[in-house]
């Protein structure tokens, strides 16, 4: 069954509703300054473009500072468990094929806890969007390290310095056969509601890395990406079909030498036909993108990219789910609970 749209002048001829529309009667409890609020905000704005009736949209969400996003949407929605939205969701897509599913989850919450359900919703290919709010830090139980800390990084549960190696969610989702990874940030909201946008679009799981700055606990982790004067030398964004160019005068390119992307001056050696063009539709130029992933501090790394990494479709569980279900009913009847139950291999203990 098919998500219903509307015009742009709204459903049954119901006027178009605005972002403020999707804002619940809820205070915002998150700390001034935190980057969920540009999050909520964008997220909100983009509803009434999707042309989704409001009581055709869920948000689920684990636990976690990113978790309360549920009260302060207008719609239907679910505060769960702790790492277990994605199953949630599942089973909410697959038994409610025509809402739009929304999980929404934090570092710890998704690859913590809930990291198996991550990987198995991804690899099964259920129709859900899900938005992961990396901020490296655990702020609702206040600044212990998450698993996508830094090595070394000092928090209050690690006072000499995380030991771990932490995760690399590109990499783990393209690893795990997602069929769509994107990445924005919290401090640029044009992009990111432009990648939330195709997010929504991609029929299949969905997921959505979105860096967000915890301005308590891990304040200015991502400023090397966000802050305006430097982000145009450090982070690559990319766009289907162009040319990988960045820099301040659009001067440095990556290209392919062999199966190693370098970064290159634009000029007398070097143009923009040698360099690597963005597919979105290639699985192995798609990893190698989610390896751009170390600590841009020198001009000699790679930059990191935003944007849509990989967008493929394939069948999607709910929907193969359902077919499964209607050719069981068709061959055998709608069968009997008892019976199902009960099995074919019963005994009797005397």
């Amino acid at each position: 069954m098919s998500v219903k749209t509307t015009s742009k002048n709204g459903t049954n001829g119901q006027p178009k509703l605005k972002g403020k529309d999707f804002a619940s009667d809820q205070d915002v409890r998150w700390c001034p300054g935190c980057g969920d609020y540009t999050i909520l905000k964008q997220v909100q704005n983009l509803m009434p473009e999707l042309g989704v009736p409001k009581e055709n949209i869920a948000f689920i969400a684990g636990i976690g500072c990113s978790s309360r996003f549920p009260y302060y949407m207008d719609t239907f929605g679910m505060h769960s468990i702790h790492g277990r939205a994605p199953a949630i969701a599942t089973g909410l897509k697959v038994t409610r094929p025509e809402l739009s599913v929304w999980v929404i989850t934090g570092d710890g919450d998704s690859l913590s806890i809930g990291g198996n359900h991550l990987i198995h919703a991804l690899r099964r290919n259920v129709d859900i969007n899900i938005l992961l709010f990396n901020n490296e830090i655990y702020g609702l139980t206040k600044g212990q390290y998450s698993p996508t800390s830094k090595e070394g990084m000092v928090t209050k549960s690690t006072p000499m310095g995380s030991l771990d190696h932490p995760f690399n969610p590109a990499a783990l989702a393209i690893g795990a056969d997602a069929g769509f990874f994107a990445r924005a940030m919290d401090r640029d909201p044009k992009h990111l509601n432009d990648i939330m946008a195709r997010t929504h679009e991609h029929k299949g799981t969905a997921l959505c890395e979105i860096y967000q700055n915890c301005i308590v606990f891990n304040d200015g982790a991502f400023e090397v990406y966000t802050d305006k004067q430097r982000r145009s030398e450090t982070a690559l964004y990319l766009e289907h079909g162009k040319p990988l160019v960045f820099g301040n005068d659009s001067d440095k390119g990556i290209r392919l030498d062999g199966m190693r992307p370098e970064v290159v001056k634009l000029g007398d050696e070097f143009s923009e036909s040698d360099l690597w063009v963005h597919d979105e539709k290639d699985h192995f130029k798609a990893y190698l993108l989610s390896r751009f992933f170390e600590d841009n501090r020198h001009e000699d790394r790679l930059p990191r990219p935003f944007g849509v990494f990989y967008d493929v479709e394939r069948p999607t569980y709910d929907e193969m789910v359902n077919l499964q279900v209607e050719a069981a009913v068709k061959k055998m009847g709608k069968g009997n609970l008892d019976e199902l139950l009960a099995g074919s291999e019963t005994w009797v203990v005397r």
